[in-house]
């Protein structure tokens, strides 16, 4: 039985994420963990401001500290009864420390993270990806599925792959932690630099892999530039399509002044994301 990891800010649920996840774990027979980061340093409103607005500062502070704890309360209650509704078998996990880092350790004991690629951990509107999710993606110690903002099942898949081990080891993971999805129709996508021939990368050796693992797959290998090429050629499909990717992980200075594809997919909020890096 496989562990998934749905991660949640208890005061700003995610219903997308609740419903990709509870559908994965029932499609796998998997057990579903709640992870709620609720990290305490975290409010709904700025504690500084309830206290200097306030004549009784300390008690208006109390209240703002219950309100948030009755929104964490509801957001574990809705994530039980979706997950006792689907007869799964699942857990739930409160999180109270630095929320990158507690999430980071949870994805150590985890085969797949689920999370919505909107989320910031924090009360401000950061546009996607938040530097939260940017720190995750590159040190998670699993693969991770980052879904849109809406739930559209998924019927179709879309490979990316430029034949280094990394993109084949991100086709791996999703082959082997979700074969329900992986056995939907797929799609190879390669693009090759303009001096480049149209080959595909390793074809015997891809194509002989792909036959054990997604023996439909049809192939489009183009020339142009990835980063503008990929997702010109991504919007031609709908919400319906899985993205499988690897390479997120780079070095700080690296992720500093260029922005790695899952940022320019993820900034579409539009398809789910299976992110695996070695």
């Amino acid at each position: 039985m496989k562990k998934i990891v749905a991660a949640f800010d208890g005061l700003k649920f995610s219903e997308s994420t609740l419903a990709y996840a509870v559908a994965i774990a029932r499609d796998h027979n998997a057990h579903l963990v709640g992870v709620f980061l609720n990290d305490m340093t975290y409010f709904s409103r700025s504690p500084y401001r309830v206290m200097a607005d306030a004549e009784n500062s300390y008690r208006n502070l109390e209240t703002l500290e219950e309100e948030d704890a009755g929104t964490r309360r509801q957001a574990v209650d809705k994530f039980s009864a979706a997950c006792s509704a689907a007869a799964l078998n699942f857990s739930v996990h409160k999180d109270k420390y630095i929320a990158l880092q507690e999430l980071l350790h949870e994805s150590v004991y985890a085969d797949l993270v689920v999370i919505d690629a909107a989320e910031t951990l924090n009360r401000y509107a950061d546009a996607p990806p938040a530097h939260f999710m940017r720190d995750f993606l590159a040190d998670a110690h699993c693969p991770v599925l980052v879904v849109p903002r809406t739930y559209v099942p998924v019927r179709s898949s879309v490979l990316l792959y430029d034949g280094e081990p990394s993109s084949v080891y991100a086709v791996k993971m999703f082959s082997y932690l979700l074969p329900v999805q992986s056995a939907l129709p797929a799609e190879v996508i390669t693009i090759r630099e303009s001096d480049e021939n149209l080959h595909l990368p390793d074809n015997a050796l891809m194509k002989e892999f792909m036959k054990r693992h997604h023996n439909k797959a049809v192939y489009t290998v183009a020339r142009g530039d990835a980063d503008e090429e990929i997702p010109a050629r991504l919007r031609m499909n709908d919400a319906s399509t899985l993205v499988v990717l690897g390479a997120y992980r780079r070095s700080a200075v690296s992720r500093f002044f260029r922005e790695s594809m899952a940022d320019r997919l993820i900034r579409e909020l539009k398809w789910p994301l299976f992110i695996a890096h070695q």
